[in-house]
């Protein structure tokens, strides 16, 4: 019987959200990115869009701001119709995206920045 392979979804990632989309908020995604769902992101201060996170940049990308409720492909142009998960919800550990690179501390620090906006950060099954 061949394997059957499911993609991450939602559920995976999302394990409590305040009631009537509360949590959640419609947000940009800067052309040049290709962000998967649970992906954690910044926000670009000049102007607003949001990119993966980037903790070695001062452009606003530096600091946690949110994770993405779903996959975005703004390979080619912006994107305006990503859902952010941006404050008062419980996300899965194992399904937070990191850019690649980041360091223990550095994950930390952005952890602590999402507990800031009421995002918390657990390990579920």
């Amino acid at each position: 019987m061949p394997t059957l392979t499911q993609a991450p979804n939602l559920g995976d990632l999302l394990k409590y959200e305040a009631p009537n989309l509360y949590s959640r908020e419609q947000a940009t995604v800067a052309a040049g990115q290709n962000l998967p769902l649970g992906a954690v992101v910044g926000r670009e201060t000049a102007t607003g869009k949001l990119k993966a996170l980037d903790p070695s940049a001062s452009d606003g990308t530096e600091i946690a701001v949110g994770v993405l409720a779903q996959a975005v492909d703004a390979t080619l142009i912006d994107r305006e119709d990503a859902i952010l998960i941006a404050r008062h919800a419980i996300v899965a550990r194992g399904a937070l995206i990191w850019p690649a690179g980041v360091t223990t501390a550095q994950r930390a620090a952005a952890i602590a920045q999402l507990e800031a906006r009421g995002i918390v950060v657990r390990d579920s099954a």
